[in-house]
């Protein structure tokens, strides 16, 4: 795995095993899971930034909205993912939203003060919520980047390049992705067109550089894909 890959798993630790106040003792009986349906919301942009979140079971999606209404997606999380960290960085009130894409969505949600309770009581966990806020950073730079400089196709074989790294299994010389994203998602996560990457998709499945179906992504030769971008 390389750094991108490591977003929320850093060294080998789940920060939903570690930071979820229903696994410490003192902390238990006060703290209840979220259950958002699909398409709900767990917070607005200019909500208050008034917690941390963590994912347990689900999807969620973090966006935005264009000046003319056009919805930008800035990740997908899955279980284990932490959102709504900006709070611990002193944002007040929400820059985006975050909104279920599952059915029975369920997030473990943290005050500050319980995060800050928990990252005193576990050394080392600071310096790894820095480093997430930092690669999200970074993440985000490089995306603003191909978003200048690069074509709509190869913003989109990036990020199926970027998807198996982050999120693909092995399969022998294959790599598989579950739960792959909707070509309207992918088009949003891209800045593209969904009839777009559809035609890419489709084009890249006729070199048999690629197979998928609404539910996964396989990745015949990752190298060879990285050459088409």
């Amino acid at each position: 795995m390389g750094k991108e890959s490591k977003l929320w798993f850093f060294e080998d630790v789940d920060l939903y095993e570690v930071f979820c106040p229903h696994k410490i003792g003192d902390m238990h009986e006060k703290h209840v899971f979220q259950t958002y349906n699909k398409e709900s919301f767990v917070y607005f942009s200019d909500d208050p930034s008034d917690h941390v979140y963590l994912v347990k079971n689900g999807r969620i999606k973090i966006g935005t909205y264009s000046d003319d209404g056009k919805e930008i997606i800035k990740a997908i999380l899955q279980p284990g993912e932490i959102f709504g960290e900006l709070a611990l960085a002193g944002e007040e009130t929400r820059g985006d939203f975050a909104q279920a894409i599952d059915k029975d969505v369920e997030v473990c949600p943290l005050t500050l003060d319980d995060m800050e309770t928990l990252m005193r009581r576990h050394q080392g966990l600071t310096l790894q919520m820095t480093k997430l806020i930092g690669f999200r950073l970074l993440k985000a730079e490089r995306r603003i980047e191909s978003l200048v400089f690069k074509d709509s196709r190869t913003r989109i074989i990036e990020y199926l390049c970027d998807l198996a790294t982050e999120r693909g299994e092995k399969v022998g010389f294959e790599i598989l992705v579950k739960k792959f994203f909707t070509h309207q998602d992918i088009a949003n996560l891209t800045a593209t067109s969904r009839q777009t990457v559809t035609t890419v998709l489709n084009e890249l499945r006729d070199k048999n550089l690629i197979n998928f179906d609404r539910k996964r992504l396989l990745i015949r030769d990752l190298d060879q894909l990285k050459k088409e971008g």
